[in-house]
């Protein structure tokens, strides 16, 4: 049996939902102005604008500590995998 793997945050930081809620926000607004006869280039536009604004914001945030504290595990190869499988067989 593999060993499992324990992650702190699961991806649940405070910039990673700040990200997640106001792209959300965003794009909800500029559908529903799209669909009371704004134009859709305009509201596209402006929820573009804000996404990148706020993947800013994020990423300051992120840098400020409110982010992942380590960096993502890298999955292992098909070759390492297999070859993990086999030893744990042999065992």
């Amino acid at each position: 049996m593999a060993a499992e793997e324990h992650h702190d945050d699961h991806g649940n930081t405070v910039s990673a939902w700040f990200l997640t809620v106001t792209w959300i926000v965003a794009w909800t607004v500029a559908a529903v102005a799209i669909i009371f006869g704004g134009s859709l280039i305009t509201w596209a536009g402006i929820a573009l604008g804000a996404s990148v604004l706020f993947s800013i914001i994020a990423g300051v945030m992120k840098k400020a500590g409110l982010g992942r504290k380590e960096a993502r595990p890298v999955p292992p190869t098909r070759e390492e995998w297999e070859a993990a499988r086999e030893l744990a067989a042999s065992k």
